[in-house]
């Protein structure tokens, strides 16, 4: 048995070395595991040179990030490494791109600090490192006396630099970041950086250069779209179009300098996808109908995706003289603000609901009248008999497929799941309708017993809204196989993957007195995103008392493990620390922080910018994440760029008077906000530092493109300053003003804010705040605007607008039985005072 075995392992051993080059990229764990030493290294360098990280892996084409390693790729990878004991700079050099399989304990105990730093130069051209890696090797390196004393010596780090902290860099002169970034195979480690490294960087490059045309210029690609919005206005100076054209911007980025841009360029095809993006209003106001149309032109051959309010504005300029007969020369996403018959001169209906369908219909919202509209027309055009959609009709509704309700879904049998799969969400009569589809077996994708994995690829859309009956119907080998193969291309988040492996999971109604035998955790367990279905909440308990999970605590969350496996990673680290995590396993966290709670979060040290940014990222509760940020700021700790950026407009309604105090220009100046949706103090007080912070482009085009977030906070002055500034305000932007600010305008102010989107005041005239003001203005002052605003006061009557119903206290209530008391003879008296009058 033994000699049988030795031969087995040999010819294993002799097959793999016999292998060309281009499958060694396919080897499974296995097939490794009892190499020798010295073939393991041999292979190792083989796999350097033959396996790039874009690849066709399994049959799949795929562009991965280059930390998107595969189970197999880390499992191999951590094969080779384990043959060694210690690691000498030229075992590590060897290793090459196999040293990702180096564990946290390899770096901390099995390489010494000399050999780490002879190491570098290697260690550096690894791609794929995760967090804990970098940051435990960067740490080791700066406390065993690494110093970064210029550009080369931070571009040696290569990939590592992902290790640095925040604080570290800070600590760097911006003499060495711009001599770092002068070197190409630096820059091309930046494309991974953390936000918060990547914010930072942006900080140090920014605060040596002057001007906005050298920040653009020398911005590497990876950083520009974090460049704050108030440093992207040129002012006086004349944008380089070339260097703007070579980044990716932002939307909110490239509206800075738009305007520039079209005033200097007369050939629109010159401008990238990138820059063509922040086409605004203010501008297109400004530029003749022509212009407006061939820029427009220029659009779709370049498929630029704009938003609601920049298309509904484009689409009254291009139709300023009338509908254009050639609509199909102009962005399909234009046609959403039309009708049939404005298309008539192009084309026919279904032509047009054949573009509607490949348009992005998110532009409008889901249960908005214009979207309600579209499918009635469509449905009404293609002649749809009852509520039976057939396949060519439902390739011509495309995403308007989307909206069809349950009984269509029904009626229509299996004829409209291909354009279900691609919709983002769905309501519980869709869902309803498309398991009874599913379950019935009667579609081209047959029964759910015989699918496979290429089935649930083609259908991963849709898995979201099977339920327990249909997954245990499919194979259990066919889920297996396609979470190992597509799942991690797939549109799925975490949670819903883990609805699939919860199928999965073997049943176990006993409570484990300890680890079955067999599923202990190893290293090989640890690298397998499978790992969820191994085990029960009870296993995984059980299996994990004698594992060290804390060196690969961020990479297992990434698996779609279920609820209560969750609870059990949860109490895990409850029982490991049971005084308060250290900040060093904050970051890694991921799901987990779903169910921390603010008692858990009162025992944290949260000292760093960066672990706020981390925690903050996978969006907790509003209550846990309150709960993260006055621990961070009650710790002494600044809101800074990073910090504020972390926090965001999803959490800066959060914030009390005394933290939005805490925060200072400069800060403010590098952050992006929109407090539309906080309270009204909280809106006053953001707007003040708003207008302190970019006083110095008051006078600059767009000055208002960088206050229009904040105007919410805007007293009535500073918004009747921006009239004659020719800033075409959005209707929705002026719905969110301040509601004594807004009431005080006079309906020619509110013509000079709006420019040309006035006439959109008609479909807003009924919603509040715009309903009272209509009410309060003289008729004859709206008839003025030729909108068809009606409900103003007519000549010789007064509105009444009734103010908002507030309980009042107990103080006033005297005063109130007191003016009741008085209500008759105050309304007698002003009657006869009127008759005398």
């Amino acid at each position: 048995m033994a000699a049988s075995q030795i031969q087995c392992e040999s010819a294993v051993c002799a097959s793999v070395k016999s292998l060309p080059d281009r499958f060694v990229c396919y080897l499974s764990p296995s097939a490794v595991s009892n190499l020798s030493r010295d073939d393991a290294l041999s292979l190792a360098q083989r796999i350097s040179r033959s396996c790039p990280l874009n690849l066709t892996h399994r049959g799949i084409t795929r562009e991965r990030a280059p930390s998107s390693l595969t189970t197999e790729e880390l499992q191999v990878a951590s094969s080779l490494v384990r043959k060694f004991e210690h690691f000498p700079p030229a075992v590590l050099h060897a290793l090459g791109q196999a040293a990702i399989g180096l564990s946290i304990s390899d770096i901390e105990n099995r390489i010494t600090d000399k050999d780490l730093e002879a190491s570098i130069p290697a260690l550096g051209e690894v791609r794929g490192w995760n967090a804990e890696q970098s940051s435990t090797i960067i740490n080791k390196l700066l406390s065993s006396g690494y110093q970064i004393m210029d550009g080369q010596s931070l571009a040696k780090l290569g990939s590592l630099v992902a290790g640095l902290n925040s604080s570290t860099l800070r600590s760097l002169s911006p003499e060495v970041i711009l001599e770092a970034i002068k070197l190409p195979e630096f820059v091309q480690q930046m494309v991974t950086l953390p936000s918060a490294l990547k914010m930072t960087f942006m900080e140090k490059i920014s605060s040596s250069v002057g001007h906005p045309t050298d920040l653009v210029k020398y911005i590497p690609d990876a950083l520009a779209s974090y460049i704050p919005k108030s440093f992207l206005i040129f002012g006086e100076e004349k944008p380089n179009i070339q260097d703007l054209n070579s980044k990716m911007w932002t939307r909110e980025q490239a509206a800075m300098f738009f305007n520039d841009v079209i005033k200097t360029e007369p050939d629109f095809s010159r401008l990238s996808q990138s820059v063509l993006q922040g086409f605004t209003c203010a501008t297109a106001n400004e530029m003749e109908a022509g212009r407006v149309q061939e820029l427009a032109k220029v659009m779709k051959k370049k498929n630029v995706k704009l938003g609601e309010d920049q298309l509904s504005c484009l689409v009254k300029m291009v139709m300023l003289h009338g509908i254009p007969k050639d609509l199909d020369s102009y962005p399909k996403d234009l046609l959403l603000f039309l009708s049939p018959s404005d298309y008539a001169a192009t084309g026919s209906c279904r032509q047009y609901f054949a573009n509607i369908g490949k348009a992005n219909l998110d532009v409008l919202q889901r249960e908005s009248s214009q979207r309600k509209q579209l499918l009635m027309e469509a449905l009404a055009c293609l002649k749809i008999p009852g509520m039976q959609v057939n396949e060519e009709d439902a390739d011509i509704l495309g995403r308007l497929v989307c909206d069809l309700g349950g009984e269509y879904i029904r009626s229509s049998g299996g004829n409209l799941l291909k354009q279900l799969s691609q919709c983002d969400a769905f309501l519980p009569d869709q869902e309803e309708a498309i398991r009874s589809v599913i379950s019935s077996g009667n579609t081209t994708f047959g029964p759910p017993v015989a699918w496979s994995a290429f089935t649930l690829n083609e259908l991963s859309g849709l898995i979201p809204v099977f339920d327990h009956s249909i997954l245990q119907k499919i194979p259990k080998n066919a889920l297996i196989l396609w979470l190992k193969n597509f799942a991690r291309d797939s549109p799925l988040s975490r949670e819903q993957l883990a609805t699939v492996v919860e199928e999965l999971r073997p049943t176990r109604h006993k409570r484990a007195d300890g680890c079955p035998p067999g599923k202990e955790i190893t290293e090989v367990i640890l690298n397998d995103d499978l790992m969820p279905i191994y085990y029960t909440p009870e296993e995984l308990h059980a299996c994990l008392k004698n594992v060290s999970l804390e060196n690969h605590l961020s990479q297992i969350l990434t698996y779609p493990f279920s609820v209560p496996q969750l609870a059990v990673l949860k109490r895990y680290l409850d029982e490991a620390y049971p005084d308060g995590y250290p900040e060093s396993l904050l970051p890694k966290l991921g799901q987990l922080i779903f169910f921390i709670t603010p008692e858990d979060v009162s025992k944290w040290k949260i000292t760093s910018a960066d672990t706020l940014t981390v925690l903050l990222k996978n969006e907790p509760p509003d209550d846990e994440a309150s709960a993260i940020i006055k621990r961070y700021v009650g710790l002494g700790n600044a809101l800074n760029a990073t910090a504020l950026n972390a926090i965001g407009t999803r959490y800066v309604c959060l914030l009390n008077a005394a933290e939005l105090n805490m925060i200072d220009s400069n800060s403010f100046k590098l952050a992006s906000l929109n407090p539309s949706a906080c309270s009204q103090l909280t809106k006053d007080i953001l707007y003040a530092k708003a207008k302190r912070a970019f006083s110095d482009q008051h006078y600059l085009p767009a000055y208002y493109e960088l206050i229009e977030p904040y105007l919410g906070g805007a007293p009535a002055v500073d918004l009747r300053s921006l009239v004659k500034d020719n800033v075409n305000m959005k209707v929705s932007t002026l719905a969110k003003l301040r509601r004594d600010s807004l009431m005080s305008l006079t309906p020619s102010e509110v013509q000079g804010l709006l420019g040309m989107n006035l006439r959109d005041l008609e479909i807003w005239q009924y919603k509040s705040p715009i309903r009272e003001w209509v009410q309060m203005q003289k008729q004859s002052e709206l008839d003025k605007l030729h909108v068809g605003l009606t409900g103003g006061t007519q000549e010789g009557y007064m509105n009444i607008v009734t103010p908002e119903f507030q309980l009042p206290s107990s103080a006033s209530l005297g005063a109130m039985a007191m003016t009741l008391h008085l209500l008759p003879a105050l309304l007698i008296s002003f009657l006869m005072m009127s008759g005398l009058s």
